[in-house]
């Protein structure tokens, strides 16, 4: 593996946080000025509606016959019903209770039983909304930065030389679980059933105002190379941390890229996205959608072939992740705080900026 022969040294960290700083992380929300996924494209249908959720606000996806997909707040203007209960007609969506009907803005642009040249009423919020990487995303904050704000860059999707499996979730946690559970390798412990015994070795860490970004590699000390694994990262023993890992919050989203050779500047084994959607008001829940891209073997067509035991593989990875995430938010409920004695100081960088990044979340409701 080639890594520069000097570094620059890791920052000074406390090694425990001080309890004044512990509970802003899970106590911050996600900034809704950012690109999101909300839904499958291929679950939106032709003609149809999809009701959505972003930390408790109810959007009404509505994809017509023909054009374009839109959103709209999920509430009619007159009695406050979903917007998504109703009837998509031409670019227009139309109330399934009185049929007042709404364009692809949210104005009101008809009431069937409204005397003509009377005004019509104010109608509801429309949210930016366009299609990229197979999913539908919105723009859930300030619209007026919705043009110059971009959609993710992926450089690998739709590269003939990946597969790519989609990975679309409801996981019972904030959010920043998420980010912490993949930033902090030495929780491989975890996934010895399937992978062994694993030592993660940091390497270097970087980071910006917002972003972090954390470089490993990897050494077996017990158990061989699963096939699962195998055919995801390349044939590795990892036992002489000749591999590569990089992970990064670049936020609001997340990506892991893998090199089984430790060349960087090689296109990856494996390259992940990942974006967090807080469904509830209280963010204790999110929706994770990502993109896992494996680059395919030599032999043609073979990944396909392989492809039901990559994702047998990678489900019991997630799914393991997943159990242990949610004990996690179990714990933080109970104990009404967060207790975390956290003694690795990427996580504690990491915890830092997705508190500074965030937004206050609004008041608990009694």
């Amino acid at each position: 593996m080639t890594l520069p022969k000097t570094k620059p040294p890791l920052r000074k960290y406390r090694d425990v946080a001080p309890e004044g700083d512990v509970p802003t992380t899970r106590t911050t929300g996600l900034d809704p000025d950012f690109w999101y996924p909300f839904a499958r494209s291929r679950d939106l249908k032709p003609g149809k509606t999809l009701a959505v959720r972003f930390a408790g606000t109810e959007i009404a996806l509505v994809r017509p016959e023909q054009g374009e997909p839109y959103a709209l707040e999920d509430r009619c203007a007159h009695r406050q019903v979903p917007l998504s209960m109703g009837v998509v007609k031409g670019e227009q969506l139309q109330c399934g209770y009185h049929c007042w009907a709404y364009d692809r803005t949210g104005a009101c642009v008809s009431i069937p039983y409204l005397d003509r040249g009377r005004t019509l009423p104010n109608g509801v919020r429309g949210y930016a909304c366009r299609e990229a990487y197979g999913f539908v995303f919105v723009f859930p904050g300030n619209q007026e930065l919705a043009q110059a704000t971009p959609v993710p860059e992926l450089p690998y999707h739709g590269d003939r030389r990946y597969k790519t499996r989609v990975l679309d979730r409801d996981i019972a946690c904030h959010y920043s679980f998420m980010h912490e559970n993949l930033m902090d390798m030495n929780h491989q412990f975890l996934h010895r059933s399937l992978m062994g015994r694993i030592r993660a070795k940091l390497l270097d860490v970087r980071e910006g105002e917002d972003w972090l970004e954390a470089d490993y590699s990897f050494s077996r000390t017990e158990g061989k190379q699963s096939l699962g694994e195998r055919l995801i990262i390349g044939s590795s023993s990892t036992d002489k941390y000749a591999d590569l890992m990089t992970i990064r919050t670049g936020y609001p989203y997340q990506t892991l890229r893998y090199w089984t050779d430790g060349k960087r500047e090689e296109p990856p084994a494996l390259d992940l996205w990942n974006a967090y959607v807080p469904t509830d008001r209280a963010q204790n829940h999110n929706h994770t959608y990502g993109l896992i891209m494996v680059q395919k073997p030599p032999i043609p067509g073979v990944i396909h072939l392989l492809w039901p035991v990559i994702t047998l593989f990678t489900e019991g990875i997630f799914g393991q992740d997943r159990a242990i995430v949610e004990a996690e938010q179990r714990a933080y409920e109970a104990q009404g705080a967060d207790l975390n004695n956290e003694v690795f100081p990427i996580i504690q960088s990491l915890k830092a900026l997705l508190a500074r990044r965030g937004v206050p979340l609004p008041p608990t409701e009694h």
